[in-house]
């Protein structure tokens, strides 16, 4: 029978983590554990995970050591614990699809669609320039863009704060038209008596969505702020299990979930929230502001998902100053975007296949990425 033999882990810039699992039959599946600021913490989990519960297992027990890992520790959930399992629950599924010869997805039920439709981020942390960048990605073919809509904003702030978020999402209206979707990240920086007066003055340039209008912690104000707007609301990114997203659904005001692959129990997991969500009529548009790895785990759990609205990818966002998604593919065509849609994967596992290379000449250089810490005008700490 094959077993796991050995694992490896490398922190590769410009803030990922890379996990890459070995079989006593040589097969080797790729998984991406992070929590993008505490990558070293994560690691340390995943190694305590892999020593204690999986070396010398049979990889293809994938239900059966996801439950291992999440049941066999009295303390559960959260986003540490959560993305070590989702980076070896993604490296298992790679592993077990590669000894199929498959696409993961065709061992989820097969493919629901051909392609799925990915957006294009634009204007960074802080949103500037948002027009010339939003023609720049329509002109290279994407159809859908997502952008912040404020910096840091206090708990209540001006009429002037709210006019210069009304001002760049008109800007980038008015810039490519009717035709292309806009979803705004409000980031989890708005108070609620912001997010209120905000999700109304937007309104009239028709957003794909608000994205985490409110801090997760705040969901249960998601109601009230859904009274003033009929804008999709959209959140899930900081949401860690079907647990977590159980509550959301109830309240039957959320549109759009966004559970992250690296996050959120990987494959397995996201997988049962995105069935959960079709029954309430919700969508699904994973997060994924990381790296090829985490892409390609999402992809191929939107490959399965009828529900599945739209992808996140992280080409060229704002993060990747110093290495990109593609950089560390040996072959980058397999995210070749089209017309604003990447067609499904066919070949084996994942999908993809890594230059290992690479991933070990990076993983020298010391990455230690933190997110920064923002500040209001008084001193005090302010959302990023």
């Amino acid at each position: 029978m094959t077993r796991i033999t050995e694992y490896e882990l490398f922190e590769v810039p410009p803030r990922w983590v890379f996990l890459k699992i070995t079989t006593s039959d040589g097969t080797v599946g790729w998984g991406e554990p992070v929590v993008e600021g505490r990558a070293k913490t994560v690691r340390t989990a995943v190694e305590e995970l892999m020593d204690n519960y999986l070396l010398d297992e049979d990889p293809s027990r994938i239900e059966h050591h996801w439950q291992r890992l999440y049941r066999g520790g009295f303390y559960r959930g959260g986003p540490i614990l959560m993305s070590a399992i989702s980076g070896i629950d993604q490296a298992l599924w790679d592993i077990k699809a590669k000894q199929f010869d498959a696409p993961i997805y065709e061992l989820l039920g097969g493919a629901a669609r051909d392609r799925i439709r990915v957006y294009q981020w634009i204007g960074g942390d802080r949103p500037s320039e948002v027009g010339h960048a939003a023609v720049e990605k329509v002109d290279n073919g994407f159809t859908a863009l997502k952008m912040n809509g404020t910096s840091e904003m206090r708990r209540v702030d001006t009429p002037g704060a709210v006019q210069e978020a009304r001002d760049r999402l008109s800007e980038v209206r008015d810039a490519v038209g009717d035709d292309v979707d806009i979803g705004v990240d409000f980031h989890g920086r708005v108070s609620k008596p912001m997010a209120k007066r905000l999700v109304e003055a937007l309104e009239p340039y028709e957003p794909m969505f608000i994205e985490e209008p409110v801090l997760p912690e705040h969901n249960d104000a998601l109601p009230e702020i859904a009274q003033h707007t009929t804008v999709p609301i959209a959140t899930g990114e900081r949401m860690y299990s079907r647990w977590d997203f159980k509550s959301l659904f109830k309240q039957g005001v959320v549109d759009v979930i966004q559970p992250d692959l690296s996050h959120a129990g990987g494959i397995t997991e996201v997988k049962k929230i995105a069935s959960m969500a079709e029954a309430y009529d919700v969508a699904v548009a994973p997060h994924c502001p990381l790296g090829p790895i985490a892409l390609a785990s999402c992809i191929q759990v939107d490959a399965c998902t009828p529900n599945a609205l739209i992808q996140e990818q992280s080409l060229n966002i704002h993060y990747n100053q110093t290495s990109d998604v593609l950089d560390y593919l040996a072959d980058p065509t397999v995210f070749e975007y089209q017309d604003g849609y990447v067609t499904l994967p066919t070949g084996p596992g994942l999908g993809i296949n890594i230059d290992e290379d690479v991933v070990r000449e990076r993983a020298a250089q010391d990455v230690n990425w933190h997110n920064p810490v923002w500040r209001h005008d008084d001193g005090s700490v302010a959302e990023w």
